[in-house]
C-alpha cells in the first residue's frame, strides 16, 4: 500500500470505529447481498466518512465507480479506496473542467444505481440518453432536491429517493451536523472570536437553523436573512433579528450563505458590506456568493492563509472570502465535514434507501420522492439505541 493510501486507511479506521450504525448495516448487507450485479455510480464528497459508506455498499455486492465534488476531494482517501478495488476519479486540485470530466467518466461507466449529490449524475444520465439502464438512486442535498423538482421535473424516469427530505437528516445531519461543522470550520480557518461578533445567516432552512443556533451558542450576535415569510416568522420567534439581506449587509461582520440557491450575495450586496466583512458559503454549489463579480471588481486579490483571500476594492474596502466561496466545512483548511454521529445517521439513510432502490424499485414512483417512512422509523430506533438515549 502506498504511503498516501496508508494515510487514508489510518484516518478511515478512526472514523469507522465510531460509526456503529454503518457497521451493523455492513454485516447485514454482507449476508443479504442487495447490490449484487449492480454498479453504483457516486458523486459525493470523498472524505473518510464517505469511504466507510462505500465499504458498506461494496460489502453488499456493489461495484463502485465514484467521484467527489469540486474542491472537497481528499487525495489520501481516493488512494485508499482505489486500493480496495474501487474505481475513483478525482483529486483535490482538479479544475472545474476536470471535475466535470470526472462526473462524465462516472456516467460513461453506465451505473445502474446512482448515489448523487447536487443531481449532477441524474442530469448527466438523462442528457446522455442512458436513463433506461438506471434502476434508481438517491440524492443527498437540498440543492439537488430543488434541481430534481425544478430543472429536471418530469424528465427522470426512475425513482430517486431524496435523502434531504428526511426529518432525520434535517435534524441530525443538517441542523446539528452542518451547524456544528460550519461554525467549527469558520473558527479554525479564521481563528476569529465568535462571542460578541455580528453574524448574518442567509437562509433559515435546516442548515441555516443549525448555523444560527451554534453561532448563538458560542455567544455570537446573529441575524437571519430570509425572503420566505413563514421562515422569517419562525426565525423571529426563535429570537433572531430578521430582515432581507440588503437590510443587514451594513450590519454584519461575518456572512454565511445556506440557501441552496444561486446569486444570494450579489454585487449590490457586496457594495453595502463594511470593510473587513467575511464571506463564507455553506451551500452545496459554489454559486451563492457571486465570486466572479467580486473578483472582477477587485483592485487586488491576496491569499492571506489557506482558504482565506483578501479582496481589495477600488473604494478602499477589503472583503475576506473563505474557501473561494465553496462549502466552508469541506473545502476549507484541513476539512472535517459533519460530525461522525451525524454522518453515521445520514449514511445509514443512504444505505437503506439504496437497498430499497436495488430490491424494490418497482414499488417506487419515478422522479424525486422522500425517504420511505418505515426506513425513517427503523433508523430512528437504531440511532436512539446507538447513543444510549435512555441512559
Amino acid at each position: 500500500m502506498s504511503e498516501l493510501a496508508a494515510r487514508g486507511a489510518s484516518r478511515t479506521a478512526w472514523i469507522r470505529s465510531r460509526m456503529p450504525l454503518l457497521a451493523a448495516a455492513k454485516t447485514e448487507f454482507a449476508a443479504s447481498q442487495p447490490f449484487a450485479g449492480h454498479r453504483i455510480g457516486m458523486s459525493l464528497h470523498l472524505e473518510p466518512k464517505t469511504a466507510v459508506l462505500l465499504e458498506v455498499l461494496a460489502a453488499g455486492g456493489a461495484e463502485i465507480v465514484a467521484t467527489g465534488n469540486h474542491g472537497s476531494t481528499q487525495d489520501d482517501i481516493v488512494a485508499f479506496l482505489r486500493e480496495q478495488g474501487m474505481t475513483v476519479h478525482g483529486r483535490r486540485d482538479d479544475t472545474i473542467d476536470e471535475h466535470h470530466a470526472n462526473v462524465a467518466a462516472v456516467i460513461a461507466a453506465r451505473p445502474t444505481i446512482l448515489l448523487d449529490n447536487g443531481a449532477d449524475l441524474a442530469a448527466g444520465i438523462v442528457e446522455a440518453g442512458l436513463a433506461e439502464t438506471v434502476v434508481g438512486g438517491t440524492e443527498e442535498t437540498t440543492s439537488g432536491g430543488v434541481r430534481l423538482r425544478r430543472e429536471l421535473a418530469g424528465s427522470v424516469p426512475f425513482p430517486i429517493i431524496v435523502i434531504n427530505d428526511s426529518m432525520l437528516k434535517a435534524v441530525g445531519e443538517n441542523r446539528h451536523g452542518v451547524g456544528q461543522s460550519v461554525v467549527e470550520s469558520i473558527m479554525r480557518i479564521t481563528n476569529l472570536m465568535i462571542p460578541g461578533r455580528r453574524f448574518v445567516v442567509a437562509g433559515y432552512g435546516w442548515c441555516g437553523r443549525g448555523i444560527a443556533q451554534y453561532l448563538r451558542a458560542f455567544g455570537g450576535k446573529v441575524a437571519v436573512a430570509e425572503i420566505d415569510e413563514l421562515k422569517m416568522f419562525e426565525a423571529a420567534l426563535d429570537g433572531y433579528r430578521v430582515a432581507p439581506l440588503a437590510d443587514l449587509a451594513d450590519w454584519g461582520e461575518v456572512f454565511v450563505t445556506a440557501t441552496g440557491f444561486p446569486d444570494i450575495v450579489t454585487p449590490d450586496i457586496i457594495d453595502r458590506l463594511p470593510g473587513g466583512a467575511v464571506l463564507a458559503n455553506a451551500g452545496h454549489f459554489p454559486w451563492e456568493i457571486d465570486t466572479a463579480a467580486l473578483y472582477a471588481s477587485a483592485s487586488a486579490v491576496t491569499t492571506l492563509d489557506a482558504a482565506i483571500e483578501q479582496v481589495d476594492l477600488p473604494d478602499g474596502r477589503s472583503i475576506v472570502l473563505l474557501a473561494e466561496g465553496r462549502m466552508v466545512n469541506l473545502a476549507g483548511r484541513e476539512p472535517k465535514g459533519n460530525s461522525l454521529e451525524a454522518m453515521d445517521l445520514g449514511f445509514l439513510l443512504q444505505s437503506l434507501s439504496l437497498e430499497r432502490v436495488a430490491t424494490a424499485a418497482s414499488t417506487l414512483d419515478a422522479g424525486a420522492q422522500p425517504v420511505p417512512d418505515d426506513i425513517e422509523r427503523t433508523i430512528a430506533r437504531r440511532f436512539l439505541t446507538a447513543i444510549g438515549a435512555d441512559r
